[in-house]
């Protein structure tokens, strides 16, 4: 069972780095731009499994949310607003 736990954590750091390295490419993400909204980053990122009963592309979404979360703790992304888009931090730009 400690092989499937170990492989679940290299999947969530992977997952995190990807969306962190998409972020950082991407032009609206950067410092004082615009920023995106999380739909936005999830499906270019190729996390969305497409429609299924009861797990639909919104649904699909949280785990990403926790995603993101873990990386504005890290003092590496923000939000734009309460309930807006995010982008990278001023600290994390060229790192």
């Amino acid at each position: 069972m400690r092989d499937f736990k170990e492989r679940g954590d290299q999947i969530r750091t992977s997952a995190k780095q990807l969306v962190y390295d998409f972020m950082r490419s991407s032009d609206v993400c950067q410092p004082a731009r615009r920023g995106m909204r999380l739909a936005a980053i999830f499906r270019a990122c190729g996390l969305d499994w497409g429609g299924y009963p009861n797990a639909t592309s919104s649904n699909q979404q949280y785990w990403v949310v926790a995603l993101v979360r873990e990386l504005e703790a890290e003092g590496k992304v923000e939000r734009v607003s309460p309930s807006g888009p995010w982008r990278l931090r001023d600290s994390t730009v060229g790192k």
